[in-house]
């Protein structure tokens, strides 16, 4: 491995006493020059390898330029770190070094202890900005989450887009505030006891501006992907490919200070090397690490059911530290009345559910209908930490059709149940914007495409993609009633996605904010803090949609008995109708945690605030009921 990328970026620009180092690849290129857009001045670089340099002190921070291949083809930086004109344009020199740091003293929170909030920065405030988020700081601190997701910001096209789109990795958007923008966030995050994760994606290039091919062979047809042909991670010239992204993660982390990663649908990553990209990725930040002292995750998006991508580098997999878990929120929703169509047509409801409660994967090497084939490897001895659960997320809202949210289509009880089901799981949970106040709002796909036939094939593929869908929504504007699907590239899908913020003040939303605070804090506390796998168990009854998970964790105490377990019991009923559970025999008596049904959350009837074990509780219908072993 090559210790120098970690120590500072070599690729783009990066300044020094001497000046502006430049460097980037264009192995086939015959000649490269920088052209300062500024200055109207151009600058030829040195070819060293299939690199081509130099070193310049006439261009200097906040300057423009672009690079001219053989004379004639201007692109932007491949690796510019600011794109104030769009993707199209000239690329912005960027000194990331000359940002002020205020957390020295910050340690990254163990991964065991996060409780993640997932947001959109366009959509996340009215201000769609950077600076709108350190604006709500305070906020999410007083609801009680500790780590922020944030979704992709690497430049796409416009101003409106997900972030998947992105097509250059290291450009950070400069509608949101741009490199120093995020620096600030960070750093503000860290004041206030916050870990950042950020979104990244390296399993595709978008459609618009992606001018990487121009450069060299960042692509391969040897395998085609949903976005066309795959990254080139593994064919000729793939070493230069694999340095790039590897070069992108270390500056995330190292220059912007992030505290974790969310890779992107990693399945889509192709790449059949002796060592797999991932793993490469895991051996600079443990090597970044060492150097800095900064702990880092790295978190993962696949449908695989692949534990390699979560075995040590140590057991010879690729060292990732944790996934996303899309089936446990599969199986919830299923659970919670959702339809049985598309992917979730693999998913039984509450039984899977308890697997999901037990096993983390639902398909661990059982035989998955849809794929029609044996999917999943056991998740034994992975710990509860190495996966993250949700009751929604970006994906699951935005990709249905009209991105409807679970407020707009379960009860208000059946929310308040989910989000249990979620805190009281021995996994990370995480939060999706807004879910903490049930907002109303949709949170839809969005695009700002220049391009009139891009434009087109994506509107037309949204369409077909929901073309078994029978809900529709009513177009603004139009007066003969016409019905279709809402438009990506329309500005009012975008504003129509944006967080109602004045919802807080209005019931029921500001009562189910309390209720969030307090299942938060309740995770906190408890033995529901430790995603402890090995001490879960589980009861279900299907005739019933009752679930009774118990969790256990033994802590040393300073003073009495030096190994004492509290046991947390929480009894889910999914049905509509009350249902009658008891709570195991125990020495003394059980102690109510938390009634979701309780009046001060708007539901029915509170249950006993102390209750004997092996004595009938009233679970009321679409509520969850958590009680303890351990005295006051």
């Amino acid at each position: 491995m090559n210790q120098a990328l970690v120590k500072h970026r070599k690729l783009g620009v990066t300044f020094a006493q001497d000046g502006a180092m430049v460097r980037v690849w264009a192995p086939f290129a015959h000649s490269v020059t920088l052209h300062h857009c500024d200055r109207q001045l151009d600058i030829s670089l040195q070819k060293d390898g299939s690199y081509w340099q130099i070193t310049t002190a006439q261009l200097q921070p906040g300057d423009t330029y672009a690079f001219v291949l053989n004379g004639q083809t201007q692109r932007p930086d491949p690796v510019s770190l600011a794109q104030p004109e769009g993707v199209h344009g000239p690329s912005r020199a960027v000194d990331t070094g000359a940002f002020v740091w205020t957390d020295a003293y910050w340690r990254n929170i163990p991964l065991e202890d996060y409780l993640l909030y997932e947001l959109h920065t366009g959509t996340f405030t009215p201000e769609g900005t950077f600076a709108g988020i350190e604006n709500r700081l305070d906020y999410l601190v007083k609801l009680g989450v500790n780590a922020v997701e944030i979704m992709p910001v690497a430049q796409f096209p416009g101003t409106r887009n997900w972030g998947y789109d992105g097509v250059l990795p290291f450009a950070v958007q400069y509608s949101y505030g741009g490199a120093a923008g995020l620096q600030k966030l960070v750093d503000a995050c860290h004041r206030r006891g916050l870990a950042v994760v950020l979104d990244v994606v390296y399993n595709h290039i978008g459609p618009e501006g992606n001018y990487l091919a121009d450069y060299g062979p960042y692509f391969t047809t040897k395998y085609q992907t949903p976005w066309g042909n795959a990254l080139n991670f593994d064919d000729d010239y793939s070493d230069s490919v694999r340095r790039y992204f590897i070069e992108n993660v270390l500056m995330w982390f190292r220059d912007f200070h992030i505290d974790a990663l969310r890779l992107d649908a990693v399945h889509a990553i192709h790449d059949a090397s002796e060592t797999h990209l991932l793993r490469e990725i895991k051996q600079h930040v443990d090597a970044l690490t060492a150097q800095t002292g900064r702990q880092h995750y790295l978190i993962i998006e696949s449908d695989q059911n692949e534990t390699k991508f979560i075995q040590p580098l140590a057991n010879n997999g690729y060292g990732m530290d944790a996934q996303w878990n899309d089936e446990f929120h599969h199986a919830l929703r299923v659970t919670a009345g959702g339809e049985r169509n598309g992917y979730y047509a693999d998913y039984y409801g509450i039984q899977h559910l308890a697997k999901s409660y037990r096993d983390a994967y639902v398909y661990d090497g059982t035989y998955m209908p849809r794929r029609a084939r044996i999917v999943g490897k056991s998740t034994a001895g992975h710990a509860g930490r190495q996966f993250v659960v949700f009751s929604q997320n970006h994906d699951q809202i935005g990709n249905r059709m009209l991105g409807e949210r679970p407020s707009q289509l379960v009860s208000f009880d059946m929310q308040k149940l989910m989000a249990g089901a979620v805190m009281s799981s021995p996994y990370l949970p995480m939060l999706f914007m807004g879910e903490e106040w049930g907002e109303l709002n949709p949170f839809m796909y969005f695009v700002s495409h220049s391009d009139p036939t891009l434009v087109e094939a994506v509107r037309q593929g949204r369409k077909a993609e929901f073309a078994a869908f029978q809900k529709s929504v009513e177009v603004p504007g139009q007066s003969d009633g016409a019905l279709e699907s809402p438009d990506p590239q329309d500005e009012r899908t975008f504003e129509r996605s944006k967080l109602q913020w004045p919802r807080l003040t209005q019931e029921p939303h500001r009562t189910l904010f309390r209720y969030y605070q307090t299942l938060l804090a309740l995770r906190k506390k408890s033995s529901l803090r430790h995603p402890d796998r090995e001490s879960v168990a589980v009861v279900v009854d299907e005739v019933r949609q009752t679930l009774t998970l118990f969790r256990q964790h033994k802590q040393q105490l300073k003073f009495g008995p030096s190994d004492v377990a509290e046991t947390v019991v929480c009894l889910l009923n999914f049905s509509r109708e009350p249902q009658s559970l008891s709570l195991p025999a125990i020495d003394g008596q059980w102690r109510n945690l938390l009634d979701s049904a309780d009046p001060q959350w708007h539901g029915p009837m509170g249950a006993p605030p102390l209750i004997d074990g092996n004595v009938p509780v009233i679970v009321q219908s679409e509520s969850i009921l958590i009680y303890t072993s351990a005295p006051v």
